[in-house]
C-alpha cells in the first residue's frame, strides 16, 4: 500500500512538471563589469536536464575563476511542485567593450533546450581592485588571516608552551570547507601534544587593529627539549570560502562569490632559556614543574618469602612523562626486583597533570630487621624559578622468621655467647667427639631449615617474575611504534620468563645456558632455537633500525613463543 503511494505521488510530479512551461535561461549578477572585476552567471532550468554544455567562455573573452558548481531545490506547496536545477561560474573579463556570454544546452526526454545569449558590456578597470592582489575584491582578501598565538615565547626547557592557531577572517566572509591542511609543523625539538578543535565557535576580536571574527582551529602543546633559538614551521591551510554580495538569486537567495586562498601562519621562533647550573642538585633527572612526592610499602612487616609491594609515586604538575623516578636502595637482605611503571597523567592545553608510579616488589632473603634507605627526588620549580628537592623517610621493614643472614661479614650476636677458657687443652678423641656432636647438630639444624625455607623464597621469586613478564609484554605491546621502549620492555618480558621458569637469574642467561635448561625440560628443539633467536632479536633491534613490519613480527611471536613454552613446562 505504501509503495503505491510512492509511484502515485512520483506519477502526479511527473505529470505536474509536464503539465508546467519548461524553463531554460542564463542570469547574470551584473551587465556591466570593470575590467578587472569577478562576477557570477548561473544557468538555471526547472526540470531534471542531463548532459550540461557550457558557453565557451574564453571565445567570449571570459576567464572561469570557479565552476561550474550545480545547486538543486525543490519544494511541494499548496499541492503544487517546485523544481530548480542550477549551474554557476564566477568570470572575469579578460579584454573591454561589449561581448556576449554564448547559449549553453541541456538535453531532457531526447529533447535538447537552450538559453539566451547575455551581453556583458566590459567598462574601464580603473576603479575596479587589483585582480593581481585581491581575490575577488579588497574586503575579502585582506580579511582572511591565520595566526599562530604562542603562550610563551621564552620558556625553560622542559616548561610548557600552548601554541593556539586562530583563523580572522572579516564579516561579509563564510567559510565553506574544514580547512584543508597543506603543510603541518613536526615541532622538531619539542615534545608535542596536539588539540584538534571538532566544534568551531565564532568569536569577536580584532586583528592589527581592525575588528573581526575568528574561530580556533587547534591548539598544540609543546615541551622543548632543547636550550637556544628553536623554530616552528608555519602551518598552511587551504581555505574555501564565500563572499556575501547583498545580492539575491531568482529565488531571494542570497548571492555568494565563491573563492580559495592559501593561507599561512607563518615561522615561529621561540628562545629557549636553559636550566640554571646554580643549586642544580646532583641527583637531578629533568622534572620541571611543581610536584609532590612520596615512597610508601604495602606493609613493613612480613614473613620469609613474603613479597612487599614499594610505590614510589611523583605527582603535580610539569613534564610527568620525561623524566625518570629515582631508585630505592635497601639493604642487601632485601632483593629489590625491576619495577612496573605506571602513567596516569592527563595533558590538557596547558601541560601535563596527574601522577606517575615506579612500583618494586621486594623479596626479604633472611630473619631480621632491615631498612629502606631514604630517596630524594628534585626538581625545578619553574614559579620561583629553582630548584627543590623532596625527601622520603626510612622504611624499617622487620622480617619475623627466615634463616639467618650469611655472606662476607655476618653480623655476630654475642648476647647470649658464653666465652670458655679451658684450663688445660683436651685432646683425647673422647674429648673432641663431646665438642664435635653438638656444633654438627647445630649445623645440620641450620641446614635443615634453610632447606625448609628455599622453596618459599623461590616461590615467591617464581610468581614475580611471572607477574613482571605479563606486565612488560602488555608494555611492549602498547609501544609498538616506539621501536626503543617496545625492544628494553621485550627483552625484559623475555628475561623475567626465563627467570620464572628456569629459576636462574639475567647474568646466567648465555644462549648455551638457555638451550641446555630447556632441553632438560624436554621442551622441543624449535620452540628452543624460536625463542634464542627472538633473543637476539630483540638484543640487536635496540642498536639498529627496525622497521614497523619486523617489530609486530617480534611481539606476535614473543607471544606464540612464550605460549608453546608455558605449555611444554606445565
Amino acid at each position: 500500500m505504501k509503495m503505491n503511494r510512492i509511484v502515485i505521488f512520483l506519477l502526479f510530479c511527473v505529470g505536474q512538471l509536464s503539465w508546467s512551461q519548461m524553463q531554460f535561461y542564463a542570469e547574470s549578477s551584473k551587465n556591466n563589469v570593470h575590467y578587472n572585476e569577478r562576477f557570477s552567471v548561473d544557468f538555471i532550468m526547472n526540470f531534471d536536464g542531463d548532459n550540461f554544455e557550457e558557453p565557451n567562455f574564453e571565445a567570449s573573452g571570459f576567464s572561469v575563476v570557479f565552476g561550474p558548481s550545480q545547486s538543486i531545490s525543490s519544494s511541494w506547496i499548496n499541492g503544487k511542485t517546485s523544481y530548480t536545477k542550477t549551474y554557476s561560474f564566477v568570470l572575469k573579463p579578460n579584454k573591454k567593450g561589449l561581448t556576449i556570454i554564448k547559449q549553453a544546452a541541456i538535453e531532457y526526454n531526447g529533447k535538447v533546450y537552450k538559453t539566451a545569449p547575455i551581453k556583458i558590456n566590459v567598462i574601464d578597470g580603473n576603479d575596479a581592485p587589483d585582480p593581481n592582489t585581491i581575490t575577488p575584491n579588497k574586503t575579502n582578501t585582506s580579511g582572511l588571516f591565520l595566526v599562530a598565538d604562542i603562550s610563551n615565547t621564552s620558556p625553560y626547557v622542559n616548561e610548557p608552551v600552548t601554541i593556539t592557531y586562530k583563523l580572522y577572517f572579516g564579516y561579509n566572509l563564510r567559510i565553506t570547507n574544514d580547512f584543508g591542511e597543506i603543510s603541518v609543523p613536526k615541532y622538531n625539538n619539542f615534545w608535542s601534544q596536539n588539540f584538534p578543535i571538532t566544534n568551531f565557535v565564532g568569536y569577536e576580536g580584532s586583528y592589527k587593529g581592525n575588528k573581526m571574527r575568528y574561530t580556533i582551529l587547534k591548539k598544540v602543546v609543546l615541551y622543548p627539549q632543547k636550550a637556544g633559538l628553536l623554530q616552528i614551521d608555519p602551518l598552511v591551510l587551504q581555505i574555501d570560502y564565500e563572499t556575501v554580495t547583498g545580492k539575491t538569486d531568482f529565488w531571494g537567495d542570497p548571492i555568494g562569490i565563491r573563492d580559495s586562498k592559501r593561507v599561512s601562519s607563518g615561522v615561529q621562533s621561540l628562545q629557549i632559556k636553559p636550566l640554571p647550573e646554580a643549586g642544580k642538585p646532583a641527583d637531578f633527572a629533568g622534572a620541571v614543574g611543581n610536584f609532590q612526592f612520596s615512597m610508601t610499602p604495602t606493609r613493613t612487616s612480613v614473613k620469609n618469602g613474603e613479597p612487599i609491594d614499594l610505590e614510589l609515586i611523583v605527582s603535580g604538575n610539569g613534564n610527568l612523562k620525561l623524566f625518570n623516578l629515582p631508585k630505592p636502595t635497601a639493604d642487601d637482605e632485601l632483593e629489590i626486583y625491576d619495577p612496573e611503571h605506571k602513567e596516569q597523567v592527563v595533558t590538557n592545553e596547558s601541560g601535563m597533570t596527574g601522577k606517575i608510579i615506579d612500583k618494586y616488589t621486594i623479596i626479604p632473603q633472611y630473619k631480621g630487621n632491615y631498612a629502606i634507605k631514604p630517596v630524594q627526588f628534585s626538581y625545578f620549580d619553574t614559579q620561583s624559578k629553582s630548584y627543590k628537592t623532596l625527601s622520603s623517610k626510612e622504611i624499617k621493614i622487620d622480617v619475623l622468621d627466615g634463616p639467618a643472614p650469611t655472606g662476607n661479614n655476618p653480623k655476630p650476636n654475642t648476647a647470649n655467647t658464653a666465652t670458655i677458657k679451658p684450663k688445660e687443652p683436651k685432646t683425647s678423641a673422647w674429648w673432641y667427639s663431646l665438642i664435635a656432636v653438638p656444633i654438627l647438630g647445630v649445623i645440620a639444624f641450620v641446614w635443615l631449615k634453610k632447606k625448609k625455607q628455599k622453596p618459599v623464597l623461590e616461590e615467591a621469586k617464581t610468581v614475580v617474575s611471572e607477574r613482571l613478564s605479563k606486565i612488560y609484554l602488555t608494555e611492549a605491546k602498547a609501544n609498538l611504534d616506539n621501536k626503543d621502549v617496545f625492544y628494553v620492555a621485550l627483552e625484559k618480558a623475555l628475561h623475567n620468563f626465563l627467570k620464572a621458569k628456569l629459576n636462574i637469574e639475567t647474568s646466567e642467561m648465555s644462549k648455551d645456558t638457555i638451550r641446555e635448561l630447556l632441553k632438560a625440560k624436554k621442551v622441543d628443539d624449535t620452540a628452543i632455537s624460536g625463542f634464542i633467536k627472538l633473543m637476539e632479536n630483540s638484543d640487536m633491534a635496540r642498536y639498529a633500525p627496525a622497521s614497523s613490519t619486523a617489530i609486530h613480527y617480534d611481539y606476535d611471536e614473543a607471544e606464540r613463543l612464550i605460549n608453546t613454552l608455558e605449555k611444554q613446562l606445565s
